[in-house]
């Protein structure tokens, strides 16, 4: 027999709204998002971290701004007009050693 009840969740960007608008990230790992949370991803960028589920919304222009690497701001700047979530294997709430030794080796890889 089919099942055909369609799953409504909360999102996870706002943790507020229930949504059935999912996608799989990994197997067995669903993220779930409101219209209002995609609308928002029209004008920020967001970032999941998914060790922690922490959300992470900064504005799109703000970031483009203050980007360094031409490489990356590159690439921001061509998904501008994009409704774009990523997920990041972590973050500095779930994860401050680990962002610190990434930051030192990626800065000592630079010079």
């Amino acid at each position: 027999m089919l099942d055909l009840e369609v799953k409504h969740e909360k999102c996870t960007i706002c943790k507020h709204d229930y949504t059935s608008i999912h996608t799989e990230v990994a197997p067995g790992v669903n993220i779930y998002v409101c219209t209002n949370c995609l609308e928002a991803a029209k004008h920020n960028f967001i970032w999941i971290c998914m060790s922690c589920g922490k959300v992470y919304l900064r504005p799109k222009k703000l970031v483009i701004e203050r980007l360094k690497d031409q490489e990356l701001k590159r690439a921001y700047m061509l998904c501008e007009d994009m409704q774009i979530i990523q997920g990041i294997d972590m973050c500095i709430a779930c994860d401050p050693e680990g962002i610190k030794n990434y930051m030192e080796t990626h800065k000592a890889a630079m010079c």
